[in-house]
């Protein structure tokens, strides 16, 4: 078994600056925000930027790990808050919202959700896949939702759902309103 070196300390401290850099420049620029100005606002050059990240899906990642991981976190909690149809709804919202909010988030879910069959295997795309399967199995128990709905079904529509918004007046203030017409045609006994 191979174990990873620690980092040294003006590296930890690199790397830690390197994301929180990252973080307000996605929210200012969304996705396609300058790597090279990422790295100099941090104060490192670019070669310090690669090694941390080597992709710039590298660096979306670590920057928005601790915030899908808290979104994916909320499924469980509405789970036990809500009955399942509801929390499925209410999870979705919290979803698309953040997506919305979040300037960069919605590009790195999008890879996750085009995959043929599954999503990308990452810790962000981990992370959502178990939260959403947990709330489509309950919701289709509770007879809520349609059984031919799988996970990745929801999630696809979620992206294009914050999308549609967004599109519709830049801030997503529509969200509700297509969140209610998604989960109107999803649910149990309609076709």
């Amino acid at each position: 078994m191979v174990r990873a070196r620690p980092m040294r300390a003006d590296a930890r401290r690199n790397y830690e600056r390197l994301l929180t850099v990252a973080v307000e420049a996605f929210a200012e620029h969304g996705e396609g925000a300058s790597l090279d100005d990422i790295a100099k606002r941090a104060g490192v050059g670019s070669g310090t930027l690669y090694r941390h990240f080597p992709t710039r899906q590298a660096l979306l990642e670590a920057a928005y790990l601790d915030r899908i991981e808290a979104i994916a976190a909320r499924a469980g909690v509405l789970a036990v808050e809500l009955p399942p149809g509801e929390a499925l709804t209410e999870w979705l919202y919290e979803l698309g919202a953040g997506m919305i909010r979040m300037r960069g988030l919605k590009a790195l879910l999008g890879p996750a959700v085009t995959d043929s069959g599954s999503l990308v295997t990452t810790a962000c795309g981990d992370a959502v896949k178990v939260a959403a399967g947990r709330l489509v199995r309950a919701a289709q128990d509770e007879g809520t939702l349609r059984a031919d709905v799988e996970p990745i079904d929801v999630l696809r529509l979620a992206h294009g759902m914050a999308t549609a918004s967004e599109l519709a007046d830049g801030e997503g203030r529509h969200l509700r309103r297509y969140l209610t017409l998604l989960t109107e045609g999803l649910m149990a006994g309609r076709r």
